[in-house]
């Protein structure tokens, strides 16, 4: 059963996902690849606290691609998530949310979602195209310079996804593996 859920997600919101729960997301997010994440935890280290307004945000982890098809933002699917691991876990001790992109991450994620009250997300690969179809605005905040690797803000309307790792530490990875 598919829940539908509004973003910035409430602490509450949270706690009451499971591994396993298919979402349909709507609200705001913002996306973040390799070199946004390392500027990201230089700026967060420096003033003690999320900047940009990320504090009980979803950051995407999502291919960079240009607006397409008339629409606000290109292909979005989700790139493998276990390389900004780094970036996630000292981002997550200052407010972050939550994290969506693709794969298993390692053992620190798993904790700092537990610890930190934050959750991990997955799409499904290959279907970019689709999700792209749920982004319906599309902003640079910060990082121009970097073109579409820029941090953005998004409007997600039903954006789909699942829960991976929770804040109980459920893990669907582990769930599929003893099925």
């Amino acid at each position: 059963m598919m829940r539908h859920v509004s973003l910035p997600f409430s602490p509450e919101d949270l706690r009451a996902l499971r591994a396993g729960d298919e979402l349909l997301l709507s609200g705001p997010a913002f996306t973040a690849r390799d070199a946004t994440c390392l500027r990201l935890r230089q700026e967060a280290r420096a003033q003690q606290r999320l900047p940009y307004g990320l504090a009980a945000q979803l950051i995407c982890f999502i291919g960079p691609t240009p607006p397409a098809a008339g629409r606000p933002h290109g292909a979005a699917g989700p790139t493998t998530a276990r390389r900004m691991d780094r970036a996630t876990v000292e981002l997550a001790p200052y407010g972050l949310a939550a994290t969506f992109g693709k794969g298993e991450r390692s053992e620190v994620v798993r904790r700092a979602c537990v610890d930190c009250g934050m959750v991990y997300l997955v799409g499904i690969g290959g279907a970019a195209a689709l999700a792209a179809l749920h982004i319906t605005a599309s902003e640079v905040v910060a990082y121009p310079e970097l073109g579409p690797e820029a941090l953005r803000r998004l409007e997600l309307d039903e954006f789909p996804a699942f829960v991976a790792y929770d804040t109980c530490s459920g893990d669907l990875y582990q769930e599929a593996r003893h099925a």
